[in-house]
Formats: C-alpha cells, structure tokens, sequence
C-alpha cells in the first residue's frame, strides 16, 4: 500500500481533510501530531507542523522517518506572486526555493543544490485534478521565507531576482527535505491574497475559502496516486 504524507502549516489548511479521515489514529513524535489513516485504499499520513521553514523541515523529517512514505505533498494558502494568478486559483510547483536567503550558499556547501524540482508524475496528477473540477492552475516556481509578504517593493524584488508565482512560509523546506531524502514531492497551493499592501486585509477574507479549495484538491489527487 503506498503511503502518502501529507502536511500543512495551519490547522485550518488540514481541517476538511481531517474531516475526510475522522477514523485517524493519532501518533506524536517531536511535538508533532500525525493523524494516520487508511482512506480509499491509501495509508495518508497528514499534520500540521506550524509556520515558517524550520517547523516544515522538522515535521517533513520526522515524517519521513516515522512512516516510510512514499511522497509528500504540501498543502496550503499562499501569497500570489504573478499578475495571472489570481485569488483562489491554484500554484502547483514545478519548482521550489528560500527566497531569504542567497542560494550561492546552498549551490556552493551541501547540499549543493538551491532549487528543488517537483516531481513531474505528481504535477501531471494534481493538474487533472484541478481541470476535473474547472478550477484555474498554473504550473511553476514556489518561493519561502520566513516572513509575510505583504509589502509591494519587497514583492517586486523578489519576484524580479526568482520570478516565482506564489509566496509562502514553508514549501521550499518542505521540497529540500524530500530533495535530500529522495522523496517525490509537490506541493499545492491555493491563492488566498497577492502579497502586496493589501496582502493581510485580503488574506483574512480568503483564507478559509482557499484552504477548503485545495484540501478537497489534494485529497482527490491522494485518491489517485
């Protein structure tokens, strides 16, 4: 039976698939709580392993470690980052990076390696999904790092050095782990508000919307692995 973990960073980005997999038996390890379940002849392993790069590499870690899964998808809201992304369209990566840090000092000390690919099965998987469902996606580059984006100069300089199409907390630790533990990995994001001036007003508004939109996303694309 392939098991497939998956993590979010905020309670309510895991809240309708914990829902879907309310026979769980929860496991705790390192702090974290991992709700394990056999849904739809799938061994899902889901947690919530908190904000910011060092909690989702810790969490993926354990994870991997813990229950020998087979790939990981990261779930979520995110910060549109690319004029034709729009709130509560979908980014799925193809591509995943820090943004807050010079990636000459991942490419020149170990691991030598500073962007970290999605895998190309997962991509095509939650891409028939979201066209299943009439739901806009766009395919490319994740970026993290730890702080909000809600500042329009800030945006614009990282969108000129990474042109990436969303912004978040917690992906590009989510993808140099699974990089570093040879694990498929995507990671599937739900638009929630555009990282700008308005970023924090926006995100409020969207953000139950969009996680709800991705959860149901992901659980169908588990489904389908």
């Amino acid at each position: 039976m392939e098991t497939i973990g998956i993590i979010g960073a905020m309670p309510s980005e895991l809240a309708d698939i914990r829902v879907l997999l309310s026979d769980a038996v929860v496991k705790k390890y390192a702090g974290f709580e991992f709700y394990v379940c056999t849904y739809k002849g799938k061994l899902i392993v889901s947690a919530c392993c908190g904000i910011a790069k060092v909690n989702a590499a810790l969490c993926a870690q354990v994870m991997i470690d813990r229950f020998d899964i087979d790939v990981i998808i990261n779930t979520g809201i995110a910060g549109g980052m690319d004029t034709n992304v729009k709130i509560c369209d979908i980014v799925v990566s193809d591509s995943v990076c820090p943004h807050d840090l010079e990636l000459r000092f991942l490419e020149n000390y170990p691991p030598y390696h500073s962007i970290y690919e999605a895998d190309k099965s997962l991509i095509d998987v939650v891409c028939s999904v979201c066209d299943d469902k009439n739901i806009p996606r766009h395919i490319g580059k994740i970026v993290s790092g730890d702080a909000f984006i809600s500042d329009n100069a800030l945006k614009k300089e990282i969108c000129d050095r990474l042109s990436p199409l969303a912004v978040d907390m917690e992906t590009a630790a989510i993808g140099q782990t699974a990089y570093r533990n040879n694990i498929p990995f995507v990671s599937v994001r739900c638009i929630s508000d555009n990282a700008d001036d308005e970023g924090e007003m926006s995100f409020d508004e969207f953000e139950k919307i969009a996680a709800k939109r991705v959860a149901e996303i992901v659980m169908d694309v588990a489904i389908k692995l």
